[in-house]
């Protein structure tokens, strides 16, 4: 089973998420920067299935994050769910523009994540 990488700058959110997922049987790696996000992508992209991108980060946002990794080549087709606390009309739209696969806003539903995860990632049962 492929990892998720979860990429926010609150490490409150990372530790929920993380939670939620292990729970689940999922493994996580995790960066509190795009910035180091795309340094785990690097090293590990092979073994990441599905990413979990806060779009709201400081210095580089998830929108500039989500266009170096379609630029990419070696992980330009990893599925990337935008997760944000942005929910006003046309925050989906602008993110699915940007390139993520899917959106979900914040707080995360669990149930509705799951069912995202699912879509794009196959767990060994």
């Amino acid at each position: 089973m492929k990892s998720i990488l979860i990429i926010d700058d609150d490490p409150r959110n990372i530790f929920a998420l993380k939670a939620v997922l292990k729970a689940k049987g999922f493994t996580c790696l995790t960066a509190t920067t795009a910035e180091d996000g795309l340094e785990l992508l690097n090293e590990h992209g092979d073994e990441i299935g599905i990413i979990l991108m806060d779009m709201m980060m400081p210095d580089m946002d998830g929108y500039e994050a989500i266009a170096v990794i379609r630029q990419r080549d070696t992980i330009s087709q990893v599925p990337i769910v935008a997760v944000t606390a942005q929910a006003m009309v046309g925050d989906r739209e602008k993110c699915l523009e940007a390139g993520a696969n899917a959106y979900i806003s914040k707080p995360v539903n669990v149930d509705s994540l799951m069912g995202i995860i699912d879509d794009y990632l196959e767990k060994d049962v």
